[in-house]
């Protein structure tokens, strides 16, 4: 968290805050995803693709104040205009990986998701 001011593209979508969408994937439940799939692959299974996400979607503005709420730090942002093609909404659906892979996203919820990524954050030096 630099202080830098966040832009919030767009808060008149046909959403309940008006913020756009989106499904949110922890890092390492992406990680794990890959490491099935080259698995699979090693054992002569089909290339395949696969989408991956948590099946739940959240706003910008819920991330903001779950940022918030994680860190203890003001989150600043301006709202600024949308960007042309932003659909409102986008959240995965990852049954075939689920199906194909036994994938399973370990961090569903936005907090668990932000909480390890701050500390990890937190346990790095800052570089310049």
């Amino acid at each position: 968290m630099t202080g830098e001011e966040l832009t919030v593209f767009g808060d008149d979508y046909p959403t309940p805050d008006g913020t756009a969408v989106r499904d949110y994937i922890h890092v390492d439940d992406l990680a794990a995803a890959h490491v099935l799939a080259l698995e699979a692959l090693e054992q002569g299974s089909p290339t395949a693709a696969y989408n991956l996400g948590s099946g739940r979607g959240y706003s910008v503005l819920e991330v903001i104040k779950a940022a918030e709420k994680v860190t203890g730090k003001k989150v600043p942002y301006r709202v600024g205009p949308r960007r042309p093609g932003d659909p409102a909404v986008l959240v995965a659906s990852a049954e075939k990986a689920m199906a194909e892979l036994g994938w399973r996203p370990r961090y569903t919820e936005l907090e668990d998701i932000i909480a390890t990524a701050w500390q990890w954050h937190r346990r790095r030096p800052r570089v310049s």
